[in-house]
């Protein structure tokens, strides 16, 4: 679990920057090694060592629960406040889940391109580092913001909050938050989002949905993304939906290509139903 990872151990906190925005960051090593010239010669009892330890990885254990709990119980709180202020407002939020290169940004490009006409979006771009995603939306005239999370590898309600500040969101639009390519840490973080999105390459094989069981059964909607490969793979597009079904039974899928359009219709016409 994340909890005991250490993503949520960032000393400076996400970085929330503005294409053209000047941030001064630092950076900081925090991997520390300690040596020791001396050495330390200690007689105990092989028993009381089995016993020192299972005592001691029984505590740490406890400790990790709480510590674990105490974090998702906070975002849960800022989660609920972020929802409220949606609703409110009419803000249609979409979190963007998904392993790295499954073509998210891809996704969101083509969608921005063809339907900023129709609706105003706003975008958050979640990734470590780098600015490159959030150039690639500002590009396009969108509204957008990118989270720098450093170590951490998901965003978390308070970051989405901060962001919309930043943003500006009008009533009556589309909030698209690209999370940090991972299928397993934001999983466990509610943003407040309206609907969790989880979209899943053809080139990733069918059994993703239960590798990754949780990240399925949190979401409500799953793009089959890079439609277009599938005659040049050995891949089963049934069994993964049959698997992702297992998990969840309530998946709604898109087949699509982002590249050539194909099935990008029915995605749009989902979208605009929403607002």
């Amino acid at each position: 679990m994340c909890g005991t990872c250490g993503c949520g151990n960032e000393t400076n906190g996400p970085i929330i920057t503005k294409p053209g925005e000047h941030v001064h960051s630092h950076s900081h090593d925090h991997d520390h090694h300690h040596g020791h010239g001396h050495s330390h010669e200690h007689h105990h009892h092989h028993h009381d060592i089995e016993h020192d330890d299972h005592a001691h990885h029984h505590h740490h254990h406890h400790k990790v629960l709480e510590v674990e709990q105490d974090i998702l119980q906070h975002n849960n709180l800022l989660a609920a406040r972020n929802r409220g202020y949606f609703e409110a407002k009419n803000i249609f939020c979409l979190n963007l889940v998904s392993s790295p290169g499954s073509g998210k940004t891809t996704i969101l490009e083509r969608t921005l391109t063809d339907l900023k006409d129709k609706i105003p979006f706003y975008v958050i771009e979640g990734d470590q580092q780098t600015m490159h995603d959030a150039n690639r939306i500002d590009a396009l005239h969108i509204p957008v913001v990118q989270i720098n999370t450093g170590k951490g590898c998901h965003l978390e309600s308070d970051m989405v909050y901060d962001a919309v500040k930043k943003l500006d969101v009008k009533d009556n639009s589309i909030l698209m938050i690209e999370n940090v390519g991972n299928l397993v840490c934001p999983s466990m973080f509610d943003l407040g989002e309206s609907k969790r999105v989880v979209i899943i390459s053809t080139t990733e094989g069918e059994d993703k949905p239960i590798k990754y069981p949780d990240m399925f059964h949190t979401a409500d909607i799953c793009i089959i993304n890079k439609m277009d490969l599938l005659p040049y793979l050995k891949m089963d597009i049934e069994k993964l939906k049959n698997y992702a079904l297992q998990v969840n039974p309530k998946l709604k899928f898109f087949e699509i290509s982002a590249t050539d359009g194909k099935g990008m219709e029915e995605w749009y016409n989902w979208l605009l139903s929403n607002i």
